[in-house]
Formats: C-alpha cells, structure tokens, sequence
C-alpha cells in the first residue's frame, strides 16, 4: 500500500488529485486542509465513499500540528497543493500569501525532513507550484523552459517562487527527495468562482456582466485539470530527484477569446439572448502579466 498526503485536497486541483488516488484501492490516502468541505459538496460526498480516505483539518502553518500529522500518518508522498492562489487577493493581502505559501511551505519541509530521517525508506515530497514564478512573455518570445529565471511579478507568483526555492534548498542541504512542477492555467470540474472560465460560465447562466481586465487580449496556456493530475501521478513514480517539470498542453488563447467562445456556445443553446453583448472590459490589473507559455518537452509522460 502507498500512503499519500495531500496538503489543499479541498482544492481545485486537489479534490481531483485524491478522486484520482483513491480509485487505487491500494492507495490510502490522508487530505490535510484548513477547510471543512459543507456535506452537501459533491467533493465530500465521493470522498466519503472510500474507506482508503482520511480527512485533517489543519492550516499548513500550525507548526506543530502539522509535524505530528506527518510523523503520525507516514506518508510515502506528499503531495504540497495547499497555498494562497488568487492573484487579486494577493494584491490586497500579501501578508496572507507570505504566510501560507512562504512559512506554510516551510513547516512542511521540516516536517517531510524529519519524517524521511527517521523513517529511512522512499520517499517523495513534490511540490506543485505555477508557470507564473516565470514572469510574463511577448508574443513573439518563446516558451519559459525549466531552466528560464525566475521573474515573478505579483505578490502570489512572489511567494510561489519562494517556496520553490525553499524546496530546492532542501534538497540540496538535507537531500530530501523532492520535485517541482510549474503547470499552465487549469480548468475542469470545482474550479472557484473566481477563475475566468467559471466565471464566465456562471455570469451567462445569470446574464450578468462578465468583466474582463485590460481589452482582454493577455494570453495564457490552458489545460484541463484531469491532464494535469496525470502527469502529477506518474511523475511520482518515474522522477529524478531535484528536478524540476513543466505540465502544459501548448494550447494558448487570450481571455477575450476564451470568453467569446463560452459566449458563443451559449448563443447556440438560448439564440434569443446574444451573451456576448454581457463582455465588459475594466480596469487592468495590476503588474498583469501578457503571456504565459511553457516549453514541456522535459515532461516524458506529455511526449509520449
């Protein structure tokens, strides 16, 4: 049996990840989030029916918590999700980023370090983080690589870079196993409300404003988040130590285009509303990155 703790398993692409381990019956799996999921989730729900599933409520920065949960439950990996993601909250609290992305991280490297000396087996710690710890592209510049610098421009790709190095740092010094992943902007099934594609759909299901920052025309890579977990899954069990991996798909589009196309299903279901008269463009951002773009071709499991 492999043991996996999931930090964020709350989350976006968390929930998915465990759904994903725990169809393995020889998987157990433990979620460690700050977030109790309402029982009228759907996300509960499928994680209830598995009696490989444990749940700890804990915020990654309750040191002690959570190094008693680490040394408790033994994990065989950890995969590291839980983190502040939303960049306009960044802006408007960096400290909460600071703490959870930065320190956060930190507690469970410690944690991981001890567990990995006493224990004296396998081990894995991967790091999920982004593609923004790169910084922003043109149009004509090409993909960031693993080996592009490090350029972050907000306050959440700050602290993402951060733990990354933190990570990294750890395995130099204390030889913890471990690996990075910066992937492109996901979307599926439970993405929050605030992401552009849920967002977008749910502000036409209501006919309501759907705004858009800047004239829209900032490109990002897209991938669906079941891509994204497969990779995550198999990269836990064919890596190289102190590497790091890009996950993407090499499909890029600007938000104004990726709007229009939702809009544009939508006229074909209700043609007697044209959801894209709802577009509004607002206030740009702040520091908001043009392009994003990464170069997988390190990724065997995205070049098979």
């Amino acid at each position: 049996m492999t043991r996996y703790l999931v930090t964020g398993g709350n989350g976006f692409i968390g929930s998915n990840l465990i759904i994903r381990l725990l169809k393995n019956k020889n998987n157990k799996v433990l979620n460690v989030d700050k977030k109790i999921l309402n029982n009228k989730f759907s996300q509960n729900l499928i994680f209830k029916k598995y009696i490989n599933y444990s749940f700890k409520n804990c915020n990654i920065c309750n040191v002690n918590k959570i190094r008693k949960i680490v040394l408790n439950f033994k994990p065989d990996r950890i995969f590291h999700l839980a983190a502040e993601s939303h960049v306009d909250t960044s802006i408007k609290n960096p400290m909460k980023f600071i703490n959870s992305n930065i320190l956060g991280t930190y507690n469970m490297l410690n944690a991981a370090k001890e567990l990995n000396i006493k224990n004296k087996k396998k081990f894995l710690f991967i790091h999920v983080s982004t593609d923004e710890v790169y910084g922003s592209l043109n149009r004509s510049e090409k993909s960031f690589t693993e080996d592009s610098p490090y350029k972050p421009n907000s306050p959440y790709s700050a602290t993402k870079a951060s733990s990354d190095h933190l990570v990294r740092a750890w395995n130099k010094t204390f030889e913890l196993p471990v690996i990075i992943t910066h992937c492109a902007n996901n979307y599926g099934p439970w993405q929050h409300i605030e992401k552009l594609i849920p967002k977008t759909i749910a502000n036409c299901v209501s006919k309501k404003i759907i705004p858009i920052y800047g004239d829209g025309r900032n490109i990002r890579e897209w991938i669906h988040v079941n891509d994204h977990i497969e990779n995550l899954t198999k990269l836990s069990s064919n890596y190289i130590s102190g590497s790091t991996y890009n996950i993407g798909s090499g499909y890029e589009a600007s938000n104004l285009i990726i709007v229009k196309s939702i809009c544009k299903i939508f006229n074909k279901i209700d043609p007697s509303f044209n959801y894209l008269n709802l577009i509004s463009f607002t206030k740009d951002r702040k520091g908001h990155d043009f392009r994003y773009s990464i170069n997988s071709k390190k990724n065997q499991f995205l070049n098979k």
